[in-house]
């Protein structure tokens, strides 16, 4: 239920807010949807009449999570997932602002559909919602889309969502024509041929599994092909998900050929690995696959120095119908945005990463990229922050999960913090009574 928009103090918190690299005991005055002022002793200089006081002592308070890789089922499957259910997940999960892809139906390939998206968000949604356009045509990998146009239309970026683009000339044509626009591509690396009909990671497990397995080569070369493009075009360059070494090193060395070059991580293969598959739980089928736990400890140590810049809830939900069967047949995808900052937080009290670290990677960076005003506590940055409490214990229940869909991998986990308090243009969304 949305309260009003009297002016909110957030008082005596453990404010972290990575833009500022700021981690230290302050308050929040927020006021006409954006931040007045968050530092030490505003509530002791006094605050405006009417100011709605609360007492975050000994809890966090950050920016919004802004959520770069997100299903949502409108146009065309709001059965799976609705811009209204979406947004009670994200608002429950710290996500103040949901990026949505564009494989709905139809696809989002026209600045109409872009503007319905909008427009529908504005009537139904609680939290931000944006939507990156298709990079093809229909996402068939043939003929880009008019960039211009839908970046105009309110496109924050351009991707053919969970399909690669395998032509290489439509790629270098998209980079280059991107770059007259400023222009993010986004780009899902995994070669459908040497994916082919593979279902896991391949390796041991998926033998043993009697699965056909998925080589990290699809990923690799599929990167390595986008990379040298990027150096033709010297565009804009996002890898929407890297899960193992070698890609790594494929960024690694762009990065120091002084390339525009970031990458996303999603948050399942950054906190789960393949053995959590088991006695084959389709609800860890996922794509590109969960790898094995060496390929899940580099990723946390490249988010850690940097190297991954963002962490994504890859939110894709699946109805029963599609998920109750057997793991070679059964969808890949599972929801995520009602449990990412939470899943993340098992990296935080395992010493893996820092908090901070944590909070940069799922809010404030992913706002640079996409040039969006979230992600931030400064001054004047939009009134989106949450109040988590770190050590308040649960154990994921999937029938109170808001999403329509209950396809998630933290399935009965144990968990360590949850999110208290969620405020969306100085309004509270969300809020545990």
């Amino acid at each position: 239920m949305l309260s009003d928009r009297r002016p909110i103090l957030l008082a005596n918190a453990r404010v972290v807010d990575p833009s500022r690299d700021f981690d230290g005991i302050a308050d929040v005055l927020m006021a006409d949807g954006v931040i007045r002022e968050a530092k030490k002793g505003i509530g002791a200089a006094g605050v405006p009449e009417g100011t709605d006081v609360i007492d975050c002592r000994g809890k966090v308070v950050a920016p919004g999570l802004v959520d770069m890789r997100a299903f949502v089922g409108e146009p065309g499957a709001a059965s799976r997932e609705s811009l209204a259910s979406a947004s009670q997940a994200a608002a429950a999960g710290g996500v103040t602002t949901i990026i949505c892809q564009p494989d709905t139906s139809p696809v989002i390939d026209n600045p109409a559909t872009v503007d319905y998206v909008l427009r529908r968000a504005r009537d139904t949604a609680i939290v931000h919602v944006h939507p990156m356009a298709a990079l093809t045509k229909g996402l068939e990998g043939k003929e880009m889309t008019e960039i211009g146009l839908l970046k105009a239309a309110g496109a924050v970026a351009f991707t053919d969502g969970a399909r690669s683009v395998t032509n290489a000339q439509v790629m270098r044509r998209a980079l280059t024509y991107a770059g007259d626009f400023d222009a993010l591509i986004v780009h899902h690396t995994e070669d459908p041929d040497l994916t082919g009909d593979g279902v896991m990671n391949e390796g041991e497990f998926a033998a043993r599994l009697g699965l056909l397995g998925v080589p990290k080569a699809a990923e690799t070369i599929m990167l390595e092909r986008d990379l040298r493009l990027v150096g033709l075009t010297r565009g804009r360059y996002h890898a929407a998900s890297v899960t193992c070494p070698e890609s790594l090193e494929v960024l690694r060395r762009a990065r120091d050929e002084g390339l525009a070059v970031t990458a996303s991580a999603s948050i399942n293969h950054v906190t789960l690995n393949e053995n959590d598959i088991g006695p084959y739980r389709t609800f860890l089928k996922v794509s590109p696959p969960l790898r094995e736990e060496p390929d899940r400890v580099a990723l946390v140590q490249a988010l850690r120095a940097g190297l991954i810049d963002v962490i994504m809830s890859d939110h894709n939900p699946q109805d029963v119908e599609t998920k109750r069967l057997p793991f070679a047949e059964a969808a890949p995808g599972a929801i995520g945005i009602e449990t990412m900052l939470i899943a993340g937080l098992r990296l935080v009290h395992s010493g893996e990463i820092d908090l901070p670290t944590l909070l940069r990677a799922t809010s404030t960076r992913p706002a640079e990229l996409l040039g969006l005003p979230g992600g931030s506590l400064r001054a004047g940055a939009p009134a989106d922050v949450i109040v988590i409490d770190l050590d308040q214990p649960w154990v994921v229940n999937p029938d109170e999960l808001k999403s329509k869909c209950k396809n998630t991998p933290f399935d009965e986990a144990r968990m360590q913090g949850r999110v208290v308090r969620t405020i969306v243009s100085g309004r509270t969304v969300y809020e545990v009574v």
